[in-house]
């Protein structure tokens, strides 16, 4: 029996689709036949969006989000709150807590955690983009969002003890200035979870239940 039961072009087709987050071959098939009947509602429209996707998105040169404009959306808001920060691991971290509603704040993309074991270290991350922006002590508190895994919590230390340090020399240059508050999701979040996979509920009541590191 032949392997392949449509063309090189619509097997390519399904190859990419695989490769997409819960999609394996079967699902990838399902979809491909699902946008190849539906060509003129679905596919073109889909074909044309993904070309200006790819030539209009961008990465934020503040934050670390993508939108079509560099700074993004989120950091151009004026109506935000300057002196709060929210640390986020991902993209989609971001996007979960702007859906749910519960904070009006600007946002830092790390870009993933630190993973030894992965051969992720600080410098694979947006940490130092974060001091950079925490650097001249307008921002009084940081949000740590980060999920609550073994790699979240290893970089939410880390970057809490850098936070710490800069605001101790800081504070040290300008006795004056506010002490720093580093707070991180509470209740709410399992251990183990990731912040886009939790409904609105659930992450109001981290945002509000957040602790203070010590």
């Amino acid at each position: 029996m032949a392997s392949h039961v449509a063309g090189p072009e619509i097997e390519k087709l399904i190859k990419l689709l695989s490769r997409l987050p819960g999609l394996g071959p079967r699902s990838a098939r399902r979809v491909a036949l699902h946008l190849i009947k539906n060509r003129e509602q679905l596919l073109l429209p889909l074909s044309d969006a993904m070309r200006e996707a790819v030539e209009t998105i961008k990465v934020c040169e503040t934050c670390g989000n993508i939108d079509s404009t560099s700074p993004c959306t989120i950091c151009n808001d004026s109506r935000r709150d300057a002196s709060v920060l929210v640390v986020v691991e991902d993209v989609s971290d971001l996007w979960a807590l702007e859906r749910a509603s519960v904070i009006n704040a600007p946002y830092h993309v790390l870009g993933g955690t630190l993973s030894p074991l992965d051969g992720v270290g600080p410098d694979d991350l947006n940490i130092a983009g974060l001091l950079r922006r925490t650097e001249k002590g307008e921002v009084k508190e940081i949000i740590l969002a980060v999920n609550a895994t073994v790699e979240g919590q290893t970089t939410a230390h880390y970057i809490t003890d850098q936070l710490q340090a800069q605001a101790r020399a800081l504070k040290a240059a300008n006795p004056d200035l506010e002490p720093l508050k580093i707070s991180q999701l509470a209740h709410g979040v399992p251990i183990g979870g990731e912040l886009d996979y939790l409904d609105e509920g659930t992450l109001l009541q981290a945002i509000r239940s957040r602790k203070v590191f010590e």
